[in-house]
């Protein structure tokens, strides 16, 4: 009997020895939850893009999973609970809409550790991080100044956050510091992937009269719209959308997501993932300036990949006062440079932008 007993006992600890080794063996859960579908050609596909440098990165080590065209709504809340059941050990949001779901999913999940992009609410479990995109309105700025006869730029927003209205900033102080005769026309299309809206108020900005277009929406249809019309510049937002290169894309902002998406991985894997909020751009190489064509001018191309590397050093911040809000009232003075936390609220536009910032 009792060496049955050691026999049961013995098997007992043999089983609970190889569960444990096959706990070990598990591979790391890696979520994405998507705003749009991975095949939009923009913000989706970069950090897709990213997803796909983990798998290459850790092999068999992890395991990615993804959930595309998840509305800022209820549904986020589900679609991100959904994904921490399922066993995922760290969870990627990457829409700005997502933080108050994230939040709410990751206190019912203590144990999954979560990271949200482009909002600024952590906890234990939830770190932030997002890019300086401004940084690369400036270099778009610079070139649309240059480029534009009309003198009139369009602008297609998606929503009227602080990450937006940064963006419109920048780009607007550095198109009026080569052309002081620039007029900026915003169109507001209240999304953020929507190819029929973004197409609208790319034709609704021609119509004004605008032969530059920037985009802070996800698809390719205002490079089509401009292709379209003909004599309209564009820019590839937070991807490279070279595929509508010479022209009228001529540029583009591109978001690196893969090398922060690998590190929290690994930081996870080896235990030793924190909070944290990053917000890196073009000197992290966070953000990259895609390949400016020949439809710029050698001497315009020349100037804005200066102001590329000028940023990328640390020489030269884009919210360099003199600076004053669109009332006229002084922001920066002459030298000053604009601190993190006015950035990331920032709720105004800058002097001789037209019209108000919806609420």
């Amino acid at each position: 009997m009792k060496l049955v007993t050691k026999l049961l006992a013995g098997a007992a600890v043999g089983l609970t020895m190889a569960g444990a080794a096959l706990a070990q063996d598990d591979p790391t859960k890696v979520g994405f939850i998507y705003i749009g579908p991975v095949g939009d050609g923009g913000w989706t596909y970069e950090h897709d893009q990213g997803r796909l440098a983990v798998e290459e990165e850790f092999g068999d080590a992890v395991e990615t999973v993804y959930q595309e065209n998840v509305p800022e709504s209820a549904d986020a809340e589900r679609a991100i609970t959904q994904m921490a059941l399922s066993g995922a050990d760290l969870i990627f949001t990457t829409s700005f809409g997502y933080m108050d779901p994230t939040i709410a999913v990751a206190e019912k999940f203590p144990d999954v550790k979560f990271e949200h992009a482009t909002g600024y609410k952590t906890a234990d479990n939830v770190g932030v991080y997002s890019a300086r995109f401004y940084e690369g309105r400036a270099v778009q700025g610079t070139i649309a100044g240059h480029l534009t006869e009309s003198n009139i730029i369009g602008y297609i927003g998606s929503f009227p956050i602080p990450e937006v209205i940064r963006g419109i900033n920048s780009a607007y102080i550095h198109a009026k510091k080569v052309n002081p005769d620039v007029q900026f026309k915003i169109v507001w299309a209240y999304t953020w992937f929507d190819p029929a809206k973004e197409a609208d108020a790319a034709k609704a900005l021609i119509d004004q009269g605008a032969d530059v277009v920037l985009q802070h929406t996800d698809s390719t249809a205002p490079q089509a719209a401009a292709q379209e019309a003909g004599g309209v510049y564009t820019f590839g937002q937070a991807s490279d959308m070279s595929e509508y290169a010479p022209m009228p894309r001529v540029s583009s902002i591109i978001d690196n997501w893969a090398p922060y998406y690998i590190e929290r991985t690994r930081a996870v894997m080896e235990g030793t993932w924190e909070s944290d909020n990053t917000w890196d751009g073009i000197g992290a190489g966070m953000v990259e300036i895609g390949e400016i064509t020949d439809a710029v001018p050698a001497e315009v191309k020349e100037e804005a990949l200066a102001l590329v590397e000028a940023i990328g050093s640390g020489e030269y911040h884009p919210f360099t006062g003199p600076i004053n809000k669109q009332d006229g009232t002084p922001w920066l003075a002459e030298g000053e440079t604009a601190d993190d936390g006015t950035l990331a609220g920032m709720d105004f536009y800058v002097e001789g932008i037209e019209g108000e910032i919806p609420n």
